[in-house]
C-alpha cells in the first residue's frame, strides 16, 4: 500500500533535511554521523536513516519508525541509534523533536570525562541549564539508552562519554538551538579555563536566574493562549 504524505508529514520532513543540513555546515555531523527524529503523531517518528550525511540530506532519505523503532516506511534504513530517541521520547511527553551530533568542543569535554555542569553563563541556566555526562556506552547498543535513561527527566541536553550530545525540545528549531548552546557554553568553559580566571556563579545568582527563566516561561505560556 503506498504511503501518502499529509501536509504536516510534508513540512516535518522539509525541517529534518533543513536541521539536518544545519549542523552539518555548523560541523557537528562530519561524515555519516549525527540523527535526528521528529514526532509525526502520537505514535510515528519522523528519522534520519543511517549512512548518510547530513549535508546530502533529502526528504526522501527520511524514514517512518515506530516508538519500538521498528521501519514503517521509507527505502533506507533507520539510524542505529533509535534507541536513544526512543527512551527520551518514553520519559518525556513535552519533548516532539531529538537531535544527536558531535559539536567537536563539547565533545572534547565528553571524551576528557567532563560535564557541563559549571555554571559560568547567565544563559546556561536560561536556556539548556547544567549538561551532565552519560557514561560510556557502546554506540549503536541498548547501552547508549540505559545510560542516558536516569539523565532524561531533569534534562534537556546531555553529554555521552567519548561520544557526543543529545538534545531535545518541543521542536527541532528548539532542540537545535539547545546543541547550539551546548557547543557555546563547552567553547566559553574551555576558553575561561585557559584564561586562568573562571568565575562560576554562586547558588543566590543562579536562584534569580531560575526565577527570571521561570517567569520568563511563564510570559511565553501566557501570550500563546
Amino acid at each position: 500500500m503506498e504511503h501518502k504524505e499529509s501536509s504536516n508529514e510534508v513540512k516535518l520532513r522539509r525541517e529534518l533535511v533543513r536541521f539536518s543540513k544545519w549542523i552539518s555546515r555548523l560541523g557537528f555531523a562530519p561524515g555519516t554521523s549525527g540523527n535526528l527524529s521528529v514526532r509525526l503523531d502520537h505514535e510515528r517518528l519522523l528519522a534520519t536513516p543511517t549512512g548518510v550525511s547530513k549535508a546530502l540530506m533529502r526528504t526522501t532519505d527520511v524514514v517512518i519508525v515506530d516508538l519500538q523503532g521498528r521501519l514503517l516506511s521509507g527505502t533506507r534504513r533507520v539510524t542505529s541509534e533509535i534507541g536513544m530517541h526512543l527512551a527520551i521520547y518514553a520519559q518525556r511527553q513535552d519533548v516532539d523533536a531529538v537531535i544527536h551530533s558531535h559539536p567537536p568542543i563539547a565533545t572534547a569535554f565528553a571524551c576528557s570525562g567532563r560535564a557541563l555542569e559549571e555554571v559560568l553563563c547567565q544563559e546556561a541556566i536560561m536556556t539548556v541549564g547544567t549538561v551532565p555526562l552519560a557514561p560510556y556506552a557502546t554506540t549503536g547498543t541498548d547501552e547508549v539508552a540505559s545510560s542516558l535513561w536516569p539523565y532524561i527527566p531533569e534534562h534537556d541536553a546531555i553529554l555521552l562519554a567519548n561520544h557526543g550530545a543529545v538534545s531535545s525540545g518541543k521542536t527541532l528549531l528548539d532542540a537545535f538551538m539547545k546543541m547550539e548552546t551546548v557547543e557555546h557554553l563547552a567553547q566559553v568553559a574551555l576558553i575561561a579555563h585557559q584564561l586562568g580566571s573562571a568565575q562560576p556563579l554562586v547558588e543566590t545568582q543562579i536562584r534569580q536566574l531560575r526565577r527570571a527563566r521561570n517567569a520568563y516561561l511563564d510570559n511565553v505560556k501566557a501570550n500563546q493562549q
